[in-house]
């Protein structure tokens, strides 16, 4: 029996941050180096992607003897009304730092916007890369000096304007089948898992077998112990997904046995 959550922690682990040192809108990123371990932390299923992840992230911090967390999660409330979050507040080597956890995924498509950046988009194109960036640097970092913040930063004992901020940003980007010569200049090209393809490019996969993981599987590096379907039925499964205008991850296994992540998408 697979243990899914080790496996979905190595996949987290194996993601690469999305860029290096500060190169993009100078957002330092949180470089550590983990080795894998055995997770044995209980996770409750119910959590969105993104909450899960904070946690695999705590558990991976907890592992590190440089590293002591001071909190985690803090709502920050002006009276009533919830202004923002701190996703960690922490001490590495006895410095404060604020770090913003994030965990994506996005598909180039250059019809959007004029720069590599602009170009990857969620797969719902409900929002981008962009969008993302400009409010961590606009509203979610700047929330630290905030005066609604003071009184959680007094009761740690610490003075905003020592503390260090940065991001720990890790992405699954995906490029369009139908163009394989794009080069990444700015982000990190270790970061590409897959390509995207839409419905009217199906017919090019007839000899291939598929798998649609759930969504806290997105994660996982693609294995071959999973129930594939062929093409027929992934078709007649997915025929849901662009009524609902809604794009799913998907394993791919191709006849020579390769294995691959990709993107169907509605659009």
């Amino acid at each position: 029996m697979i243990n899914v959550l080790q496996k979905q922690y190595e996949g987290f682990l194996k993601t690469p941050c999305l860029w290096k040192s500060n190169s993009v809108f100078d957002l330092q990123q949180f470089e550590i180096t983990s080795a894998l371990k055995k997770i044995d932390i209980v996770l409750n299923d119910n959590l969105r992607l993104g909450k899960y992840v904070e946690r695999l992230v705590s558990f991976e911090l907890e592992q590190l003897n440089d590293i002591s967390i001071l909190a985690e999660n803090i709502q920050i409330q002006d009276e009533k009304i919830t202004l923002g979050e701190i996703d960690c507040l922490l001490l590495r080597n006895d410095k404060p730092i604020h770090l913003e956890v994030i965990y994506k995924f996005y598909l180039y498509d250059e019809s959007v916007g004029n720069s590599e950046i602009d170009h990857f988009i969620g797969p719902n194109r409900k929002d981008s890369l962009i969008e993302k960036l400009t409010k961590l640097k606009e509203k979610q970092l700047p929330l630290l000096y905030s005066d609604a913040c003071k009184p959680y930063l007094e009761a740690l004992d610490l003075k905003p304007e020592k503390i260090i901020q940065q991001v720990y940003f890790k992405a699954q980007l995906f490029m369009p089948f139908s163009k394989s010569n794009i080069e990444l200049k700015t982000l990190n090209t270790a970061c590409i898992s897959g390509f995207y393809i839409n419905q009217n490019e199906l017919h090019l996969f007839e000899n291939c077998k598929f798998y649609i993981p759930n969504k806290k599987d997105w994660l996982l590096l693609p294995h071959t112990h999973v129930e594939w379907t062929n093409l027929e039925a992934f078709k007649t499964t997915t025929q849901d997904f662009f009524e609902q205008k809604f794009s799913t991850l998907c394993w791919i296994k191709f006849k020579n046995g390769a294995l691959k992540k990709l993107f169907l998408v509605w659009w």
